[in-house]
């Protein structure tokens, strides 16, 4: 038989070749699948020490209990009538045999179009194969015409209510997701001559980094993302200057140094979340926005939470305001002598800060002017993604857990996170690390996201049924210390930035609770998502935003009406914030001296890791 392939490898009749998938060492091949074998049972092992030593107690059977519950209620309605489910069933096998049809028609040189095409932003069809070669040609058009007749019967199943179509919409997702033929050996043809091309030494070293990613996660599964051993805090990532000028149980309060002659008179303070680390605000210098904030002459503090273990069980919400945001307040205070104050909340930092300022309205504690919000949540009647794992029952049995551990594990939030876009951040890791056997990229984004936080078991079970099971902040409802608080009661100037794109604080859930506050409100859209979004220096010229005047209305009217701006909508809050105060003062130098400086930035509490 000729090898008809010229010297790059391709066959020059542009047919495919199968040489590339016949093994051709087959004792190397069949060592290395036994070193594969001893690297997954030393995977195994690593999973199941914890266990047999009752350091870990896992708690999947409740989410695999409301999959499949959810699942079988869309079954039921498909198979309570004979009829619709024939239906159903003929619609998919019509798409079969057309797919079967049309492959027998281009076998025999008859040119055919394709039944199902992948999205556009759709990475996993890269290789030429999955169009060339008659079984993965064939293979991924019968996925994709499967995946969408799965979510298509959710979107059709009447008399499910919305949250538990939701819940189906998120399930029968992951389930198109994992079940893609991407993610097998045999099925992608990507890493099927890959593995013939190294005689399995990529399934070796996959394995290898399987062990070592159960072993970092002490018994969970740690996803590698980025190059863990390239970047170091204060080194390479967050390394704006600054001084720890403050510490407690909870939280260290970091004063960033002044990088112009004159500063604004009101400091500025930023309550960043407390379920991932504040430094997304300070990447690198080409991407911090501290740093920019400190180049427009802002005096920046930062509260840095404590990565929480058994011993801050019990603080609560009221706990992170007094130790949090109030302690910071009387820092700034101290070491400016500024009572008057803007600050900022990002994400739930900044559902946080809202609660707060209603609380201090309570108190009559009026030391801050102005408000701004990034991708925050105050109403959460239409909140995002998030919100399938939010029912009373899996609450309930998240609450168990907790109470045996004190706090939610930090491998189960970052899970929860990244499963609302598996298709980005779970899958193309499984199949470059586990299956490829390769290291990821440096990238300070995804080293950011996966260094996890834990959250204290009394925080996160205040905020799930206070926020997101009750929706008793915007409705009126909350109590903190004693007082029932209400966010009409702030009326000082706020800024509520939503992310167009945002799947975790949907734009329109961010309208609707902008109109909740009891002062002058300016609703701004991004673009992008949840972080690509509010991390947007001006210098990159990317993106954009809409201004639109107040959140009032329906939400698509006032996108329709609002005025498109390019780029960054950094300069806007700038200007913003300027018209609320724009008195100068002399900088506030950190002296080496200064005998309330605990350490430089970024500090102590954000490099503990879990």
């Amino acid at each position: 038989m000729s090898d008809t392939r010229d010297r790059s490898g391709k066959n020059p009749t542009g047919e495919p070749s199968l040489d590339d998938y016949l093994i051709k060492d087959a004792n190397s091949f069949a060592l290395n699948l036994a070193r594969m074998i001893e690297q997954a049972g030393k995977a195994a092992a690593a999973w199941i020490e914890p266990r047999e030593q009752g350091l870990k107690s896992d708690v999947t059977a409740e989410p695999l209990a409301d999959m499949v519950k959810t699942l079988s209620k869309l079954t039921e309605y498909w198979l309570s009538d004979p009829s619709r489910a024939l239906e159903a069933q003929s619609l998919l096998f019509s798409s079969y045999l057309a797919i079967w049809t049309n492959s027998i028609r281009s076998m025999a040189g008859e040119p055919t179009e394709d039944i199902a095409v992948p999205d556009p932003k759709d990475k996993r069809f890269q290789d030429e194969d999955w169009t060339k070669n008659p079984f993965f040609h064939f293979l991924k058009q019968v996925y994709l015409v499967t995946a969408k007749w799965g979510l298509d019967l959710v979107e059709k199943a009447d008399g499910l209510d919305e949250h538990t179509r939701h819940k189906a919409v998120f399930y029968v997702r992951q389930l198109v997701n994992a079940a893609s033929p991407t993610n097998f050996i045999l099925t992608n043809p990507e890493l099927f001559k890959e593995t013939v091309a190294s005689n399995g030494m990529n399934l070796v070293n996959g394995m290898q980094m399987l062990t070592e990613d159960i072993i970092a996660g002490k018994g969970d599964l740690r996803l590698r993302q980025a190059d863990h051993t390239y970047f170091r805090l204060g080194e390479n990532l967050a390394t704006t200057p600054g001084k720890v000028v403050a510490r407690n149980d909870l939280a260290e309060i970091i004063q960033y140094a002044p990088r112009t002659k004159k500063v604004f008179k009101r400091p500025l303070l930023i309550c960043p979340p407390w379920i991932n680390k504040f430094y997304i605000l300070d990447l690198s210098p080409e991407k911090s926005f501290i740093r920019w904030l400190v180049d427009q002459g802002h005096t920046v503090f930062v509260i840095s939470w404590i990565n929480p273990d058994i011993r801050h069980a019990h603080k609560d919400w009221e706990a992170y305001i007094r130790e949090g945001i109030q302690f910071a307040l009387d820092t700034i205070e101290r070491r400016t002598g500024e009572r008057k104050v803007n600050v900022a909340g990002y994400c739930v930092g900044g559902t946080l800060l809202s609660a707060a300022l209603a609380l201090m309205a309570r108190e009559g504690d009026d030391r801050v002017k102005s408000a701004t919000f990034f991708t925050t949540q105050v109403d959460f009647e239409h909140a995002g993604d998030l919100k399938v794992f939010v029912d009373e029952e899996q609450v309930s049995a998240l609450e168990e857990a907790m109470l045996r551990e004190g706090y939610l594990e930090g491998t189960k939030m970052m899970g929860a996170f990244n499963m609302l876009r598996s298709g980005d951040l779970i899958w193309p890791y499984v199949i470059n690390n586990y299956m490829k056997g390769k290291g990821p990229v440096p990238f300070d984004l995804l080293y950011w996201n996966a260094d996890a936080t834990r959250v204290s078991a009394a925080n996160h079970s205040f905020y799930l049924r206070n926020c997101y099971l009750e929706n008793r902040l915007s409705r009126g409802k909350m109590v903190l210390a004693r007082h029932r608080i209400s966010l009409a009661d702030i009326r000082i100037p706020v800024y509520s930035l939503a992310a167009k794109e945002d799947h975790i604080a949907p734009a329109l859930s961010v309208f609707v609770g902008s109109r909740c506050f009891g002062g002058d409100v300016t609703y701004v859209l991004s673009g992008s998502g949840h972080i690509a979004g509010i991390i947007n220096p001006p210098e990159k010229q990317k993106y954009q935003y809409w201004t639109g005047g107040p959140a009032e209305g329906n939400f698509s009217a006032w996108l329709d009406n609002a005025e498109e701006h390019p780029g960054s909508w950094w300069p806007h809050w700038q200007e913003w914030i300027e018209a609320q105060g724009a008195k100068k003062a002399s900088p506030r130098y950190l002296e080496d001296n200064d005998s309330e400086v605990l350490g430089d930035a970024p500090g102590y509490y954000v490099r503990i890791r879990i």
